[in-house]
């Protein structure tokens, strides 16, 4: 954890803009029980990106929804893994033998599974 000085010098910035992003909503450093501030390194990596998005000419409301949205990526990134392996978890529990297999699954067990119809299994369906 950082002081203001520090992570002001560590971002190429001055202590002044590190506040005046915190009153705008850009930035959330954790604080001491004097209320002092404390930067972590994901502090610091943001106030690099901001940096970045203020060279490339964004105003702070840009800025904040860049930043929102990155963060949402993020977290649906992290769902899809999840998802991922549950889906993995339900392959192996559908099949024991998936494992051996190297995690192969019959087709209509899939749809079963997944509640997908693979191409292959759509003769004489019309596609969407």
């Amino acid at each position: 954890m950082y002081v203001i000085s520090v992570a002001a010098e560590l971002a190429g910035m001055h202590p002044q803009t590190l506040r005046i992003y915190e009153r705008r909503g850009l930035l959330q450093p954790a604080r001491t029980r004097g209320g002092d501030r404390r930067y972590s390194e994901a502090d610091i990596a943001r106030l690099r990106r901001i940096a970045e998005l203020t060279a490339a000419g964004m105003n702070v409301e840009g800025i904040r929804r860049i930043m929102d949205l990155e963060a949402e990526v993020a977290r649906l990134r992290d769902e899809v893994d999840r998802l991922r392996l549950l889906a993995a978890q339900a392959i192996s529990a559908a099949d024991p033998n998936a494992s051996r297999s190297g995690g192969l699954v019959p087709l209509r067990q899939q749809v079963a599974v997944f509640g997908q119809v693979p191409p292959v299994l759509r003769r004489g369906r019309r596609q969407p």
